[in-house]
């Protein structure tokens, strides 16, 4: 995964959540010539390791954390060293992850050069 790529639509967003992004730009003959949108995607990437199990992303199947596996889980030292694991592999440079019980969830990556 890279830091620019296609947009997929949140929660501030029209239409289905984590459905295609898609803002169509027409020419004067009201031909569609562009449509996905394209952005900064490094939080986008962050959330789809996060949600996505191990075997779900065809061309690279030992990426994902699961985690919403934590739900059945009190270990979250394991859950911490995953996420940091994870990320990893998709060549972020992570400098914090904090995830403990009743606390607010925080990661900070950045993608390496």
């Amino acid at each position: 995964m890279k830091s620019i790529g296609i947009q997929l639509n949140d929660n501030s967003d029209n239409g289905t959540l984590m459905d295609l992004k898609i803002d169509p730009v027409r020419d004067a003959s009201n031909k569609i010539v562009s449509g996905l949108v394209i952005g900064q995607s490094k939080e986008q990437n962050i959330a789809l390791m996060l949600m996505m199990h191990q075997g779900e992303l065809k061309f690279k199947p030992d990426l994902g954390v699961g985690i919403e596996d934590i739900v059945l889980s009190s270990d979250y030292l394991i859950f911490r060293h995953r996420i940091s694991e994870h990320l990893k592999k998709d060549n972020l440079i992570v400098s914090q992850v904090d995830l403990f019980e009743n606390k607010p969830f925080k990661i900070v990556a950045e993608y390496g050069k």
